[in-house]
């Protein structure tokens, strides 16, 4: 994500900020970075990562209480846990002019090519971890699990639903059994 942040760099929103990785990151990148969970334990742990970060906040105020002129909208494994059309309103009402969403989700396999990519995932998610995370004995994390859920959208409903609420947005199907998704909304309305 760091390489797709927009010019603008005042306000980010991390929806779903979980354990606070990214939120910290944008940090670093905007003048205020704010997270949102719903969960508790999770507002807690991100809450905790940013402490020394005075340009940060964490809270759960809902998607549809956010207010408006953020130049960052951002969704790590989120929009699953979202009614879709809704949550993509919201972001695009969040988004000031030239703002920039970006997304890295997961879809309900749904047709032979979903399928296919998954299995194209599920060979390589090994190695790629190896790589990045070479197997070695570690402490056991003292961070809560995720929640999680099961994505009931296929990509392709994500994609007509992106059509309806954020006409030009850009998704690619990606290694690790995710999509990714970036919009720019417009200048002009």
């Amino acid at each position: 994500m760091a390489a797709r942040l927009p010019a603008g760099r005042s306000a980010a929103l991390e929806v779903g900020c979980g354990r606070g990785e990214l939120l910290a990151m944008l940090g670093e990148h905007f003048a205020v970075a704010h997270g949102i969970d719903v969960d508790r334990e999770m507002r807690r742990v991100s809450a905790a990562r940013c402490a020394g970060l005075p340009n940060v906040t964490v809270g759960d105020v809902p998607l549809e209480c956010v207010p408006e002129g953020k130049d960052l909208v951002t969704m790590i494994a989120v929009l699953h846990h979202v009614e879709l059309d809704p949550a993509l309103a919201q972001v695009r009402r969040i988004l000031k002019p030239g703002g920039r969403f970006l997304c890295v989700g997961l879809a309900r396999p749904d047709s032979v090519i979903d399928h296919l990519w998954d299995a194209a995932s599920a060979i390589t998610n090994p190695i790629i971890g190896f790589v990045r995370h070479p197997w070695v004995a570690q402490p056991a994390s003292a961070s809560p699990p995720f929640p999680v859920k099961d994505p009931e959208y296929a990509l392709a409903q994500i994609r007509d639903a992106l059509r309806r609420t954020m006409p030009g947005a850009v998704i690619r199907r990606q290694l690790g059994f995710r999509h990714t998704i970036e919009w720019t909304k417009p200048t002009t309305r």
